[in-house]
């Protein structure tokens, strides 16, 4: 099934089709998850200083783009925000660790 396929929720009769469905959303999250991952290691080589990690203005907007594309879609925007909260704290712990290697020597 292809991802624009996805996208347009499908009418499911059973239990076995909507986990089908949902394992090949979740495929296509985790390689957008990892191409996202690999800019915020970019970004930890990038940032000159470890207070320019954390930008809460840039979180907010982010959390609100995500919440307003969901609301376009007719989507609850809650599950939008909630889980890219925990994806930014996430990115931000990963980029903070990316930072100290990249500082202490790490290969680039």
């Amino acid at each position: 099934m292809d991802v624009d396929t996805l996208l347009d929720v499908q009418h499911c009769n059973t239990m076995v089709q909507v986990r089908s469905c949902i394992d090949a959303i979740d495929d296509r999250v985790v390689a957008l998850l990892a191409a996202r991952s690999g800019y915020i290691a970019q970004a930890a080589r990038i940032k000159q200083r470890a207070d320019q990690i954390v930008d809460l203005e840039r979180v907010e907007y982010i959390v609100q783009r995500v919440r307003d594309a969901m609301g376009v879609r007719a989507a609850p925007p809650e599950i939008a925000e909630a889980a890219y909260r925990a994806l930014i704290d996430a990115s931000i712990a990963y980029e903070k660790l990316e930072f100290a290697r990249l500082r202490a020597g790490g290969p680039l």
